[in-house]
């Protein structure tokens, strides 16, 4: 006795492949297919390939740029403000430079 729909034979089925569907695609975008990508990166790639990392004098030198580079940065800021406050202040001035004429 079929009631307008979809007979159960097909019904279970269908579900059964788009749960699989759904669980597979979790399973390859989520951590265990990203650790399965790497996995496969490492195999077919050679193994990790880390950059050496930098020699104390050369990361004394890099702190040193960016030290210069923060204390440059503190200086535009600064800068900004003053250019920024004498805009304000222009725009707070009359029409005619504020000279008031005889």
């Amino acid at each position: 006795m079929m009631q307008g729909g979809p007979p159960v034979e097909v019904i279970i089925p269908m579900f059964g492949m788009l749960t699989g569907i759904v669980i597979t695609g979790m399973v390859i975008l989520g951590p265990v297919g990203r650790a399965v990508g790497s996995a496969i990166t490492y195999w077919l790639g050679g193994g990790h390939r880390k950059q050496p990392a930098l020699p104390p004098g050369d990361m004394d030198e890099v702190l040193d740029r960016l030290d210069s580079l923060q204390h440059q940065l503190g200086e535009i800021a600064e800068r900004q403000d003053f250019a920024e406050r004498l805009i304000a202040r222009g725009r707070q001035l009359p029409a005619d430079g504020g000279a008031e004429g005889p």
